[in-house]
C-alpha cells in the first residue's frame, strides 16, 4: 500500500487495522493510548501510520492519561481518539465523563474482551455494553456504535468522529475481539468521497462577546472556539454557565445537565442506525449487534427457510437506544429474542421499552456464539421445539 493519507481501494484488512484507516480517512491527527489486548493493534498501526500522514502519536503512560490527552488535543482543535479494551475503558470512565461536561469531540474506542476484570484478554465478550451507557457518574447520553465486520470498523470510525463533531460529545466504537481481530474485504473510498461533518464554529471573532456554552440553534450544539484562537476560553468540569464560569447554583445545573441529554435525545434520529431485513409478517424478531449479528443473521435465514416468520434487527448503533423503532416492530410481533455474549444487557434494556416475551441468547464470553444456539431458541419460542435458554 502507498503512503497516501487515504489509502482508497480493496484491501483484505484486520479489523483493527481497519478501524485505524478509518481515523486517519476522518482526518485524525492525535492518538493518545495505552496498549491492551485485543485493541494493540490499532495502537501500533497508528504508532506508524499517524506520523507519516502529518498527525500525532503518543503512547502515554496509563489509560487515564491517554483520554487526558485526547480531550486537549481536540480543545486545540485535533480530530482525536484513544483505543482500549475492558480495564482501559474502566479507567477512562472519570474523564468520559469530563469529556461530556466539557462538551469535547473525541472518539474513544472499546475493542471488548471477556470480562469483567481482566478477564481472558484474547477471547470475545460483549458486556461492556451497560458500562458503555453508565460508567461515568452523573446523568448523561452517550453515543455508541457497535461495528460487525472490519468495513465497519473503517466505516463507523469515520461516523464517529463526524457525529462527535458535529454534536460536540464524546462517541464510543464498541467493537469486539471477534470483529478487532477478524480480517476481510474491506473497501476504503476515494478520498473526496468520504464524508467528514466539521464542527459548528463560532460567527464571532476573537475580542467579540463570545460566550463557549451559548446555545445558538434548536439542536443545541453550542460553537466551538478552540485553544490558542485567541478566544476567552475557560473549561471547567464544574457546573458552569454560557460564559464556561462556574456556577454552584441547583438551577445551572439541571440547565446544563438537562441540555447535555437533551442534545443527544433530540437529535438521535440523525445518529441512530439499525439494520432491518425479514421484518414483513414477522412474529418473532431477533434483535443482536457486532459479532454476534452474524450469527443470528444466518439463524434467521435458516428460520425462514423452514418456514418459520422471524425477522432480523442488527444494532449498528447501541446508545442512543433505537427506542421509538423497537416499538414500532413491536406492534406486529409476538416476542423478541435477543443474542449477545453477556448475560442480558440489551435484553434487559429491550424490556423497559416492550410488552411482548423477550427470551435472552446468552452466554458469559470467551468464544462466539454460533447459529446453531441462536436457531435453537428460535424453535423454542416458535413451538416448535423445547429445550434450555433464558427466560426473562
Amino acid at each position: 500500500m502507498s503512503d497516501s493519507v487515504v489509502r482508497s481501494g480493496k484491501h483484505f484488512m484486520h479489523g483493527d487495522h481497519a478501524c485505524a484507516e478509518g481515523a486517519i480517512a476522518a482526518g485524525c491527527t492525535f492518538f493518545g493510548g495505552y496498549p491492551i489486548t485485543p485493541s494493540t493493534e490499532i495502537a501500533e498501526y497508528l504508532a506508524r501510520r499517524l506520523p507519516n500522514t502529518g498527525g500525532v502519536f503518543i503512547q502515554m503512560e496509563d489509560e487515564l492519561s491517554s483520554i487526558a490527552s485526547v480531550l486537549g488535543a481536540s480543545a486545540a482543535g485535533s480530530r482525536a481518539m484513544t483505543a482500549t479494551s475492558g480495564p482501559g475503558f474502566s479507567l477512562m470512565m472519570e474523564n468520559l465523563g469530563l469529556a461530556i461536561m466539557l462538551e469535547i469531540p473525541c472518539v474513544l474506542v472499546n475493542v471488548m474482551r471477556a470480562a469483567p476484570s481482566t478477564g481472558l484478554p484474547t477471547l470475545p465478550g460483549q458486556a461492556d455494553v451497560m458500562q458503555a451507557k453508565w460508567g461515568s457518574h452523573g446523568d448523561y447520553q452517550i453515543v455508541a456504535y457497535a461495528p460487525s465486520s472490519p468495513q465497519e470498523m473503517f466505516d463507523l470510525t469515520v461516523r464517529a468522529f463526524n457525529v462527535a463533531d458535529r454534536y460536540r460529545t464524546p462517541v464510543i466504537v464498541l467493537a469486539d475481539e471477534v470483529v478487532g481481530h477478524m480480517v476481510e474485504k474491506v473497501v476504503i473510498p476515494p478520498e473526496n468521497e468520504i464524508e467528514r461533518w466539521g464542527r459548528k464554529r463560532p460567527k464571532k471573532k476573537p475580542g467579540e462577546d463570545f460566550k463557549p456554552y451559548a446555545v445558538e440553534d434548536d439542536d443545541l450544539v453550542p460553537p466551538m472556539a478552540h485553544a490558542g484562537e485567541g478566544y476567552r476560553i475557560h473549561f471547567t468540569g464544574l457546573t458552569h454557565d454560557a460564559r464556561g464560569y462556574p456556577d454552584m447554583s441547583a438551577e445551572a445545573h439541571h440547565a446544563l445537565v438537562t441540555r447535555l441529554s437533551d442534545k443527544i435525545e433530540r437529535n438521535a434520529g440523525e445518529i441512530i442506525v439499525v439494520e432491518e431485513e425479514w421484518l414483513d409478517e414477522a412474529e418473532i424478531v431477533v434483535v443482536s449487534f457486532g459479532c454476534t449479528a452474524r450469527s443470528a443473521k444466518r439463524a434467521v435465514r435458516e428460520a425462514r427457510q423452514v418456514g418459520m416468520r422471524v425477522g432480523y434487527l442488527r444494532l449498528v448503533s447501541l446508545w442512543p437506544f433505537p427506542e421509538r423503532r423497537i416499538k414500532e416492530i413491536a406492534r406486529q410481533v409476538n416476542a423478541f429474542i435477543v443474542a449477545e455474549i453477556n448475560l442480558g444487557q440489551v435484553s434487559r434494556d429491550l424490556e423497559r421499552h416492550v410488552t411482548q416475551k423477550v427470551v435472552g441468547v446468552n452466554h458469559a464470553g470467551g468464544k462466539m456464539m454460533s447459529p446453531e444456539d441462536i436457531f435453537r431458541v428460535i424453535t423454542e419460542v416458535s413451538g416448535r421445539g423445547n429445550g434450555h435458554h433464558r427466560r426473562r
